[in-house]
């Protein structure tokens, strides 16, 4: 009588097994949760500069050409004109080596107006952190930043080695 074997030995388990966690690793280095983390944070930033430069354009709007004066509740002025119902959240940095925007920073974002009054262009900008938007800045130093420049009408990463500021000039935004 032949009996019958049923199962799988501990020696093809083992083996099932040390594939599946190779292949874990591999799937788990792929994603790389922090930079995702770090993209999903960067997405935020760009629909929170986008929906503030969105507001700026409509103070100036209902203003009669003039931009929010640079003060330091610039954020402030606009929920108060009625041209955002509420602030756009701040988004904590979460890679080390990123410093985030300072220039007139309220909740966040800041801003930089060509001058103090408002009469001319300005722009609303954060910087950003994920390795596929630092990247696009190739000069050794230079860090990313997302802006919303009034000059151009329209948000855009720019690089620099330092914060931008607000002119006259358009800006050369990679989107």
């Amino acid at each position: 009588m032949k009996s019958l074997r049923r199962g799988f030995t501990l020696i093809e388990l083992l083996i099932v097994m040390a594939i599946l966690g190779v292949l874990a690793v591999v799937v788990l280095v792929a994603i790389n949760p922090v930079q995702q983390l770090a993209r999903t944070r960067d997405s935020g930033r760009k629909a929170g500069v986008t929906q503030i430069g969105h507001a700026l354009e409509a103070y100036y709007t209902t203003r009669g050409g003039m931009y929010v004066p640079e003060t330091t509740g610039w954020v402030t002025a606009l929920v108060d004109a009625g041209e955002l119902s509420t602030v756009p959240s701040a988004i904590q940095i979460g890679v080390s080596g990123v410093t985030g925007c300072t220039t007139m920073a309220q909740n966040g974002w800041c801003y930089d107006a060509s001058d103090v009054d408002g009469a001319e262009p300005a722009i609303v900008f954060t910087e950003l952190e994920s390795q596929s938007e630092t990247s696009k800045c190739d000069t050794a130093g230079h860090r990313a930043f997302f802006i919303w420049s009034t000059a151009d009408g329209r948000g855009g990463l720019v690089c620099g080695a330092a914060e931008p500021t607000a002119g006259a000039q358009t800006w050369n935004l990679v989107q």
